[in-house]
C-alpha cells in the first residue's frame, strides 16, 4: 500500500512540475490583448520570436500597417521612435529567418505569420510579423482567387472549409511562414483592423504593443483548456 502511495505521490509531483508542451505569448495594446500559441512545427521562427520577446524588443513597437479584412502588421524597430505620419515597414535587425513552410499551417483568421521582403528564398524578416484578419470566402471566390493570384495552386479541401467558415487570406499561403495563432482575444485583431488610418495604412492613432511570455503555470492551464496533449496541434 505504501508503495502505491509513493508512486501516486511521485506522479502528482512530476505532473505539477512538468513543463507545458507549447509556448504562449501575450500581446497587450490599447485595443485589448490577445494570447498567441507559437507552433512547435516552426522551431526557428518560434525560438526567434521568444528570443526577441525575452529581450523586450517588441515593447513600444507599433502595429504600423493595418488593412481591414486582411491583416495587422507590426514589429518594425523604427516604429519605436517614429514621428506622426512617418513611413514605416522597412526596418530590420540585419538578419533573416529561413522559411519554414508546413502543409498543415495556412493563413486562416488569427494566425501569426512573418513578413518578408520578397527575397527568392522567402526567408522571413527577423522581427516584423502580422496577424491575419482576412475575410470569409465562397467556393466561387476561392476559385477566382486561385486563377488571379495563386497561379491555380490547389487549395486543400480542409483549408477551403476553414476559409469559408472562419475566414483568412489564402493567397499568402506558401509565400510567408505561419508560425502561431491567436487562441484567446481575437477581438483585439478586429478592433485594430477597424481603426482609422492614413493612405499608407498606418493607424492615425499609434497602437503600441507590449509582448510577454506566459509563465508555465498559465501556459499549462491554457493547454488544458484547449485540449492540447502533444507537441503539435
Amino acid at each position: 500500500m505504501k508503495k502505491y502511495l509513493l508512486i501516486i505521490l511521485f506522479l502528482s509531483v512530476s505532473t505539477a512540475f512538468a513543463k507545458p508542451k507549447h509556448h504562449f505569448v501575450r500581446i497587450k495594446t490599447n485595443k485589448g490583448e490577445c494570447i498567441i500559441m507559437l507552433y512547435n512545427q516552426t522551431p526557428k521562427h518560434r525560438d526567434n520570436f521568444l528570443k526577441l520577446t525575452k529581450e523586450g524588443f517588441y515593447n513600444g513597437t507599433l502595429f504600423h500597417r493595418v488593412i481591414q479584412e486582411f491583416m495587422i502588421q507590426g514589429g518594425d524597430p523604427n516604429s519605436k521612435t517614429a514621428s506622426p505620419g512617418q513611413a514605416l515597414g522597412s526596418g530590420d535587425l540585419g538578419y533573416r529567418v529561413p522559411a519554414e513552410f508546413r502543409d498543415s499551417l495556412f493563413h486562416k483568421k488569427g494566425v501569426l505569420a512573418s513578413a518578408n521582403d520578397g527575397n527568392p528564398e522567402k526567408a522571413s524578416s527577423a522581427s516584423q510579423f502580422y496577424i491575419v484578419q482576412g475575410k470569409k470566402w465562397t467556393d466561387d471566390s476561392l476559385d477566382e482567387l486561385r486563377k488571379k493570384r495563386m497561379n491555380n495552386r490547389v487549395i486543400p479541401e480542409s483549408h477551403r472549409k476553414v476559409y469559408k467558415e472562419i475566414g483568412g487570406s489564402p493567397h499568402l499561403d506558401q509565400g510567408y511562414t505561419v508560425y502561431g495563432e491567436v487562441v484567446m482575444g481575437l477581438e483585439m485583431v478586429d478592433l485594430i483592423a477597424a481603426v482609422q488610418k492614413s493612405a499608407t495604412n498606418r493607424p492615425l492613432e499609434d497602437i503600441k504593443m507590449e509582448v510577454s511570455i506566459l509563465k508555465n503555470k498559465e501556459a499549462k492551464k491554457i493547454e488544458k483548456k484547449l485540449g492540447l496533449k502533444n507537441n503539435t496541434l
